[in-house]
């Protein structure tokens, strides 16, 4: 049987290929940070979601190699039969006053956290309302629920609105929407979907991964941001990106909510607990995020730098001001070449292509952080201005969609 299946995977991988849509893993040799080194040698690093530099400080480090030896490894079991300790309950406590909510439940992931709230919460005589360009997490999570199921156009308030009125005879209604999308940078207008949900009686949901810890005045995402975080009924978000860079994930939520997700929501039943070093080093980061003024500082300067020396380079940069600074090139074989360019001049970037993003809108999703020094960033910029170059035979000339 195997023979016939292996033939057609065969040409379903040759098609990858052939579309410029392969996606290679580099190995790297070093620990996440500012620079990494990969097999061409030491290049800088601006394609991680390390926004706030901390995935490799030393008081991280410190703090989990000190739970190393306190707590153990791991826990071998999911929380309710013996896999809960102090320090599980401690971070679900901390995340919940960072975050003003009442209650906080840890996951593996953010993706399980995603993939536990919908089928728990909503049955069929209730209804999801999704933004077009939400996380895969939250589609296949919303796929798993029995929920009648409704999408409104990217921030679009008429489409949402328009959803909620073809819904007013649902049971419950949930809005949820990405507080950041991470393809493009955009901002969720979260006051004004707050607004809607009130006018309309639905919950508001928001996925905040890249946006905790950097986002707000005191880095507590776009609820802050939008001054809404009273209004918002439940927050998925991750410690794999600004919180440390690791794993596991969460959901803070009204206390009940959190109490029925801990009794039917099946990856946190099913999975093993959060492992007791991620939960320890990720309470010091959130002991760090407290005097991370001048780290976010940081990162918003790099980034306003990078973007406007950019678009003053002619390359065309989705507007906005988040760390995700999507150079948009169009083709996916030419913006999976334009990163290998940028990798020969010492810069790891990856070219993001079709199913990640729409067909005909590759980019290049350079990423901002509070480690890159403005020689970094100014490097970066040259690097892709050489890079262009090459690929169009003409010093400084426009290429396809990264100046037109």
């Amino acid at each position: 049987m195997y023979e016939s299946v292996r033939d057609q995977l065969r040409t379903t991988l040759e098609e990858i290929r052939d579309a410029g849509l392969h996606k290679p893993e580099r190995v790297i040799g070093t620990p996440q940070g500012a620079t990494v080194s990969v097999a061409s040698g030491e290049v800088l690093n601006f394609c991680a979601n390390n926004y706030l530099g901390l995935a490799d400080h030393p008081e991280v480090v410190a703090a989990a190699q000190e739970a190393l030896d306190r707590w153990g490894y791991g826990m071998a079991s999911v929380r309710f039969i013996c896999g809960t300790q102090d320090v599980h309950k401690e971070l679900e406590a901390r995340l919940s006053t960072f975050l003003g909510q009442e209650d906080t439940i840890l996951y593996s992931s953010c993706f399980d956290a995603n993939g536990g709230v919908f089928e728990t919460l909503l049955g069929p005589e209730d209804a999801v309302i999704s933004d077009a360009l939400n996380h895969a997490s939250i589609i296949d999570g919303i796929r798993l629920s029995k929920a009648r199921r409704h999408r409104y156009a990217n921030r679009d308030l008429d489409d949402l609105e328009q959803q909620l009125k073809d819904t007013q005879d649902a049971r419950r209604r949930l809005v949820v929407t990405d507080g950041v999308f991470s393809m493009d940078g955009y901002v969720a207008p979260l006051r004004e979907i707050c607004d809607l949900a009130d006018r309309y009686d639905a919950m508001v949901m928001v996925d905040d991964s890249h946006a905790v810890g950097f986002v707000g005045p005191t880095g507590r995402g776009t609820p802050e941001l939008a001054g809404v975080m009273d209004r918002i009924d439940i927050i998925t978000g991750t410690l794999g990106k600004a919180l440390g860079g690791a794993s596991g994930g969460y959901v803070a939520a009204r206390k009940e909510i959190v109490a029925l997700l801990r009794q039917r929501s099946r990856p946190y039943l099913f999975s093993n607990s959060l492992a007791p070093v991620i939960a320890a080093a990720s309470l010091k980061v959130l002991d760090l995020l407290e005097s991370a003024g001048d780290l976010r500082s940081d990162l918003n300067r790099n980034t306003a730098l990078f973007r406007t020396a950019m678009t003053d380079a002619g390359f065309h940069v989705l507007p906005g001001d988040h760390p995700i600074a999507p150079v948009m090139i169009g083709d996916a074989a030419e913006a999976g070449r334009m990163a290998e360019l940028l990798l020969e001049r010492g810069v790891y970037v990856i070219g993001f292509s079709y199913p990640v993003v729409p067909l005909g809108q590759a980019r290049i999703r350079v990423q901002l952080s509070a480690a890159h020094s403005t020689a970094d960033v100014q490097r970066v910029v040259a690097a892709f201005i050489d890079a262009r170059a090459a690929m169009t035979g003409q010093d400084g000339a426009a290429h396809g969609g990264t100046g037109e």
